[in-house]
């Protein structure tokens, strides 16, 4: 469920019409609804009641501030993959001991930067992560929290970029290598060895996989415990898909159910990842038709957003609903959405049905993860602003960036 309807022929977020909001703050621009992400989070939390359990919200899935202040006061706790997303989620209000840190090329200073702050967990990926986390740890005098994130080998059925728990995947550790990758964590002195973790892929639509890859790490749970390293949590990653088009991904109470009837007489505390679930359809990017291109072959209406405004189309072909924002009952022809970038594949959607002239505002659906963030500068475009609707008020928590802005930093000899 969302908070994007349609009141008396006028497409709104919760009690603000989205032509209001261009209006006032032009297009492109990201829309937020507070109440969306509130939901998402509440039916999550709900559906792990019955477990030990803390949601980290995976921060590269949307970082604006507003967004993880929110999830903060909701009591969420974090998922990183960087410096930055660390420095970010303490600005917005979050705790540290609520931060676990993946990826699998940390440096050294962002190691010490979450080691000084406090995290939760490192979430480390590679043996050599586990030696140079070791050192780093030591000449601060700290003992670093760590699970090890284990390849366990299962595909996800998810578009081949997202899918991070196959042996080709540059993810994690090898299940078959990591006993031994537990035991060098075990012996290093500035190591506590506190957990384990997997993630097999982003957008998940089937929980098969999902079962299969808890059950045989839950498998090296048990022969680690045999062997006197026994971890205290299970961090099951994130992942669960969004419906985008006609998907019907498995409900966050179905995914509950599955993982808990696994834990099932287990002394593991539960730590979930999800992103997308939580701002995915929370967000719209709004954009208004620049010009109309009728041809033999294609109808082309051009947008003023564009590749660098939202690249998941060009980058995974994926499907975003694009809905008009004050509907028109006549006219209707098949376009392709296509923004000003000097590139064929600067595209938002192709072949929709859509009656809509010159001027006309549109939605662009599902845009609330990985939108903004994965944005650019390309073609010299500003990136565009970021709002927060709460109920009858709108909030601008990102500025659009100036012409200014896009030259600050830089420096020419000439």
């Amino acid at each position: 469920m969302d908070h994007f309807n349609y009141q008396a022929d006028r497409l709104c977020v919760e009690d603000v019409p989205l032509e209001a909001i261009a209006q006032t703050y032009g297009t492109p621009a990201y829309v937020y609804s507070g109440a969306t992400i509130r939901r998402h989070f509440d039916v999550f939390e709900q559906a792990l009641a019955g477990q030990s359990h803390l949601i980290c919200y995976a921060v590269k899935a949307n970082s604006n501030l507003a967004i993880l202040g929110l999830l903060a006061s909701l009591g969420a706790g974090f998922d990183i993959v960087s410096g930055g997303e660390l420095t970010r989620v303490l600005r917005a209000g979050g705790r540290a001991d609520r931060v676990v840190f993946s990826g699998v090329g940390k440096r050294r200073d962002e190691m010490a930067q979450a080691l000084e702050a406090g995290i939760r967990c490192f979430n480390v990926e590679s043996q050599a992560e586990l030696t140079q986390l070791n050192d780093v740890a030591g000449s601060l005098g700290r003992r670093a929290p760590v699970s090890l994130r284990v390849n366990p080998d299962v595909d996800a059925k998810t578009h081949p970029y997202i899918a991070t728990g196959l042996k080709q995947n540059k993810f994690g550790i090898a299940i078959d290598a990591a006993e031994a990758a537990y035991r060098q964590a075990a012996d290093l002195p500035h190591l506590d060895v506190c957990g384990v973790d997997f993630h097999i892929g982003s957008q998940l639509t089937d929980l098969s996989p999902f079962r299969d890859a808890t059950q045989r790490v839950l498998d090296l749970v048990d022969r680690l415990a045999d062997q006197g390293i026994v971890l205290r949590h299970l961090d099951a990653g994130g992942g669960l898909g969004i419906r985008y088009r006609n998907e019907n991904p498995p409900a966050p109470a179905d995914y509950a159910r599955t993982v808990g009837e696994l834990l099932q007489g287990r002394d593991l505390e539960l730590l979930v990842e999800p992103g997308r679930v939580l701002v995915g359809n929370a967000g719209v990017l709004l954009t208004q038709v620049l010009l109309l291109k009728p041809a033999d072959h294609r109808n082309f209406a051009v947008v003023d957003a564009a590749m660098n405004d939202l690249l998941r189309p060009t980058l995974y072909d994926a499907y975003h609903d694009i809905l008009p924002v004050s509907p028109r009952e006549d006219g209707h022809k098949i376009w392709d959405i296509v923004g000003p970038v000097c590139e064929t594949g600067d595209w938002l959607g192709r072949e929709r049905e859509l009656a809509i002239q010159t001027g006309d505002y549109l939605a662009v659906r599902s845009a609330g993860a990985y939108g903004f963030v994965m944005a650019s500068n390309y073609n010299s475009r500003p990136r565009p602003p970021e709002i927060l609707v709460e109920g009858e008020q709108m909030f601008l928590v990102r500025e659009r960036e100036t012409l200014d802005d896009l030259f600050r930093g830089e420096r020419s000899p000439y």
